[in-house]
This record gives C-alpha cells, sequence and structure tokens, in this order.
C-alpha cells in the first residue's frame, strides 16, 4: 500500500493559550492575545505601531527539566522545545529524562532514534539573541565579550539543530526560513520525507519570536503594523474595512506528521491526514503580493489536485489574512479562481484575528487550529470583522465560532517575496 501521513500530537504555545486545549478554548471563545509593549532599551513613541500578541507567562522549564544548556537558548528554540515536548506527548510517545546526561536530554523509548526527523519553520533567527550580542559587540567595540556560543544559538538552524539534540532525534533535520510561509513550506517537506525516506516520524511546524526592537522596527518602517494602539484587542481584523496592518505575534504551533500504519501499529489518536499541497512563486514584488493572485491561486490548485479533491468537497479555508488591505483582497481573489463558485459557499477564517502573525510560526500554530477544526466541528470565527472591506465578499466567519463538520480544509500560507505553500488536510478514513 503507498504511504500516507497522519498527524498524531499537536502542541501550541500561543498568546492565547500554552497547550492544545487552552489554544482551542480561546479560539472559539474569540479571545485575543494583543496588548501594548514595551522595550527596555528605547522610547516606544519612536513606533508607530505599539501593540503585539506575546506569549505571557511562558518558562521554558514549565515543561522540561532544568539543565545547563538552557541557558543559552533564544526565545525561538525555547518555543519549540517547549511545543515538540507538547506534542510528543500529545501523540502518546513516552520521554525518560537522562538525568546522567549534562546536557539534561531525553529520549523516546519505543522509537528507533534515526527514524524520528525534525523539519521546522522560522522566519528568521534567534533575533533575541542576534540582537543582544551585537548591540554588546558595538558596546565593547569588538568581539571580546561576545559568548562563543552566540553565534551557534543564534542561527536560525539552531531552531531544529536544539529539538534534535534535546530529544535525541537522528533523522532528517533542518529549517525552512521562508518568510510568513516557513511553516508550510516545512510541513510540506516534512511530508514529501515520510513519503520519500526512512523517518516514521517527524517533527514539524514553527515558531517565532521575533517581537524585538529591530524586526518590530522595521516591520514598522514598513507601514505593514497595526497602529490602533488604544484598542489593541480590536488591531487584527482581517477583511474588515478598517483594517490598517497586521499585528505580530510570537509562539510555536508544533505537529508531529507519522506515517499511517505506524500510527495504527502502535495504536496512537489520529486527528488528521495530510492529502495535499501546493507551492508557488508569486515571481513579483519583494513585500507586496501580485494583485493578479494568480500563483497564489494556483498553490491552491495543486494542492486540490494532489489530494484528489474538487473544489465543492471542501469545508473550510483557515486563510492567511494578516489584516493589511492589499493581503486579504489578493487572498480573497486567489480563493475565487482557485475555487469558483464554490469559493462563496466555504466558511474561511482568520485566526491570526486572535493569534496575531507568528510569522514564520503562522503556519505551524494554523495547522494546529485546523486539525482541531477538523476534529471537533467546529469552525473558528475571524473576529472583529464588523463591515466586510471593499472586495471582501467571502463568508470569513465573522465574530463567533460555527458548529459544522469539515471533513476537507485548506491552510493558506503566503509569505514575503510571493512565497505561497499550501496544504490541505482532511478527516482520516481508513
Amino acid at each position: 500500500m503507498d504511504k500516507r501521513v497522519v498527524i498524531t500530537g499537536l502542541g501550541a504555545v500561543s498568546p492565547i493559550g500554552i497547550g492544545k486545549e487552552a489554544f482551542w478554548q480561546a479560539l472559539i471563545n474569540g479571545r485575543c492575545g494583543a496588548r501594548r509593549i514595551r522595550f527596555e532599551q528605547y522610547d516606544m513613541e519612536q513606533y508607530g505601531s505599539q501593540i503585539a500578541c506575546t506569549v505571557e507567562g511562558f518558562a521554558l522549564t514549565d515543561f522540561i527539566e532544568k539543565s545547563k544548556d538552557l541557558k543559552y537558548l533564544g526565545r525561538t528554540s525555547e518555543f519549540a522545545l517547549a511545543g515538540t515536548k507538547l506534542a510528543l506527548a500529545d501523540a502518546g510517545f513516552e520521554l525518560q529524562f537522562m538525568k546522567e546526561d549534562r546536557s539534561g536530554r531525553y529520549t523516546i523509548s519505543e522509537m528507533d532514534p534515526e527514524t524520528i526527523g525534525v523539519i521546522l519553520g522560522a522566519g528568521g533567527e534567534n533575533m533575541d539573541l542576534a540582537e543582544k550580542w551585537f548591540r554588546n559587540f558595538l558596546r565593547h567595540d569588538g568581539p571580546k565579550r561576545v559568548s562563543p556560543f552566540a553565534l551557534p544559538h543564534a542561527i536560525v538552524s539552531s531552531v531544529p539543530v536544539c529539538v534534535s539534540i534535546k530529544y535525541g532525534l537522528k533523522g532528517t533535520s533542518f529549517v525552512v526560513p521562508s518568510a510568513c510561509a516557513s511553516s508550510n513550506h516545512a510541513l510540506i517537506e516534512a511530508y514529501k520525507q515520510i513519503l520519500l525516506g526512512d523517518e516514521k516520524v517527524i517533527i514539524s511546524g514553527g515558531a517565532e519570536a521575533c517581537i524585538t526592537p529591530f524586526v518590530f522596527g522595521g516591520f514598522d518602517a514598513l507601514n505593514a503594523m497595526s497602529k490602533r494602539n488604544d484598542e489593541p484587542e480590536k488591531a487584527s481584523r482581517p477583511f474588515d474595512k478598517d483594517r490598517d496592518g497586521f499585528v505580530m505575534g510570537e509562539g510555536a504551533g508544533i505537529v508531529i506528521l507519522e506515517e499511517l500504519n505506524h500510527a495504527l501499529d502502535r495504536g496512537a489518536h489520529i486527528y488528521c491526514e495530510l492529502t495535499g499541497y501546493g507551492t508557488t512563486s508569486d515571481a513579483y514584488h519583494i513585500t507586496a503580493p501580485d494583485p493578479d493572485a494568480e500563483m497564489q491561486a494556483k498553490a491552491m490548485k495543486e494542492a486540490l489536485k494532489r489530494a484528489g479533491s474538487a473544489p465543492e468537497e471542501i469545508d473550510y479555508i483557515n486563510a492567511h489574512g494578516t489584516s493589511t488591505p492589499m493581503n486579504d483582497v489578493t487572498e480573497t481573489v486567489a480563493i475565487k479562481k482557485a475555487l469558483g463558485k464554490q469559493a462563496y459557499n466555504i466558511p474561511i477564517s482568520s485566526t491570526k484575528s486572535m493569534t496575531g502573525h507568528l510569522i514564520g510560526g503562522a503556519g505551524g500554530i494554523e495547522t494546529v487550529a485546523t486539525a482541531l477544526t477538523i476534529e471537533r466541528k467546529v469552525i473558528p470565527a475571524t473576529i472583529n470583522l464588523e463591515t466586510p472591506g471593499e472586495e471582501c465578499d467571502l463568508n470569513y466567519v465573522p465574530t463567533k465560532a460555527i458548529e459544522r463538520p469539515v471533513q476537507k480544509a485548506i491552510s493558506n500560507g503566503f509569505g514575503f517575496g510571493g512565497l505561497n505553500a499550501v496544504i490541505l488536510l482532511e478527516r482520516f478514513e481508513r
């Protein structure tokens, strides 16, 4: 029988809840994680936008045993490690902590470590570390006060590396840094690796923690973020006529992808199956999406084709839905071009209205949301959508979640530079 790939574990570290259940309850109740932020080193009045969706009350040692190596980690790596622990536990894998190992590693007792891989999405480096050590470099006029661990833990490849090391996983391990499409691209590569490689399980999804002075300032300079500073919880409003930009978020959405027979043999709970994907490039502009939306639509069509699905079979779309004027209109055009008249019949929502935009981690947390939507037959709302914007005329599930059976769902990921990655998930049938 041809290989099939299913999702057996979900780990959520998000601005609206840590852990699958807390995250889901916040989603269906329409809770937003946006708040005013501040940077200790800088006057926030320099920034036009002063709000973000941050993960509050997070401590890595709430999830994994304390060990010496933890003090070197950046926040993105911390989110990835915590999300992985949650996802592995949710998938029913038994973890053993090796106390005699000074680095504080875990093992998965019933698995050959060479059959578990790590393919994660992250839009950038551990930016908190990169900025910290660069400021230190400038302050001391050179490298004498720079830690030898600074660079290895700051670079983007450290995110999957830290996960592989901490959990002793020796299969394929790499990172996909493709801006806001990173996590979807990572999930697609993980899916292909299971189909074509030797791994039985791959930890995928993504993480991001780039609410830092420089990155935040960069997005602010682009005028890409909402300036609704006095009403943070109403700032992320995808498809609404009063949307004025996205709200940055942080966190991780980690997904356990598993070869079907392996999952069945160990009696794993199966949330859904990954059956299709599509990837394209606009080749249009360094930041703006192509307003014709041809290549976004083609990515969606490719996902349908690979899954052997017709537009009439799609029951839900988790939109990229950033709350920027250009993205929301372009994505609406793409959905219409990909699905035709059926586009008007499909419930569509943007969970970014609650979580904010997790950049490289966006597709990961949105895959967690989509998998739970399929399993629990409830479609999250697009909160703050009061009056649809011009050209935004589809069913975006405004304000309140709705109960609805979902057999097949699409999750869109569209990144800076026209990097498009779409996945199709469906309810598992033997």
